[in-house]
């Protein structure tokens, strides 16, 4: 059943209470396609926690979690391959852990909400990076509004860079 329209999610900091938890969504057949070795992943949303250039956030519906959500600034990790992007660019990636919830329109829903919030807060352009082979990701962030703007191949793998830019923003050089 697709999301009620109007439907409202919450975002919330991760906690390391929280890990157990995201680590049993990497398990997922459907997420664990997508993501490298949970314990490796772990580690590094572990070290999110506190870092200044990437945000991890719980996805709550109705107070359940249900998704993993991470905001980034490329501009501020060293030689990161989307720096590129205009200044104050953010990049996103998504992974909806709860099985029954996935094809359902969440995805597009959830990306298309926080999108709306990072622009409040002054972004030009957010950009995902779905897995080429990935074409359910790649139709939930058509679907919310982002375009592909590159192909790329990075230490984070085959990429399609995709993009959407704040209402009344055009970026050159595409």
């Amino acid at each position: 059943m697709p999301p009620e329209p109007g439907v409202l999610y919450d975002f919330r900091p991760v906690t390391e209470k929280d890990l157990p938890m995201i680590a049993g969504w990497l398990a997922e057949p459907h997420v664990a396609e997508w993501w490298d070795d949970p314990e490796t992943e772990i580690a590094g949303i572990r070290e999110n926690i506190d870092s200044i250039s990437v945000e991890p956030l719980i996805v709550e519906l109705d107070g359940k979690p249900i998704a993993y959500l991470q905001s980034y600034d490329p501009h501020l990790e060293d030689g990161h391959p989307y720096a590129d992007q205009p200044f104050g660019t953010l990049g996103i990636d998504l992974s909806i852990g709860v099985p029954e919830l996935v094809g359902k329109g969440h995805g597009s829903a959830i990306v298309r909400q926080f999108v709306e919030q990072l622009f409040e807060e002054g972004a030009p352009r957010v950009v995902i990076d779905p897995h080429p082979d990935n074409g359910r990701a790649i139709r939930a962030y058509e679907k919310a509004g982002f375009r592909t703007i590159d192909r790329r191949h990075s230490e984070y793998g085959d990429v399609v860079l995709m993009a959407v830019d704040a209402e009344g923003d055009t970026q050159e050089g595409e």
